[in-house]
């Protein structure tokens, strides 16, 4: 199973710029037995750093095993979110486009 750093390296490659048009939106990701992550998405471009963000769009809280799962493809994010072990802070309806952003 890939390390939740492994993980965060891999969503520029996964980067899908045609569902970026028009954003300018940055998401946090804070792994609650971890580290946390930003991510910034404008112009059609990313960029990933660590640490937290001064002004997030939405901050996703979840632990390490939830992130690998979603970002796999192993857990499904709604659900996640629905049975608690995925919290969101902010503008919630950004998370829906996660899946767009970084296709598995």
């Amino acid at each position: 199973m890939p390390t939740v750093s492994e993980i965060i390296d891999q969503m520029k490659s996964k980067f899908n710029a045609d569902a970026a048009a028009g954003l300018d939106v940055v998401f946090q990701f804070d792994i609650e037995d971890g580290d946390t992550y930003n991510v910034t998405v404008k112009d059609g471009a990313c960029e990933i750093a660590d640490g937290a963000h001064d002004a997030p769009s939405v901050t996703l809280i979840m632990s390490s095993e939830t992130l690998v799962g979603i970002m796999t493809g192993e857990t499904d994010g709604m659900q996640a979110f629905m049975g608690g072990q995925l919290r969101a802070e902010g503008d919630i309806m950004l998370a829906t486009k996660l899946a767009d952003l970084f296709p598995v």
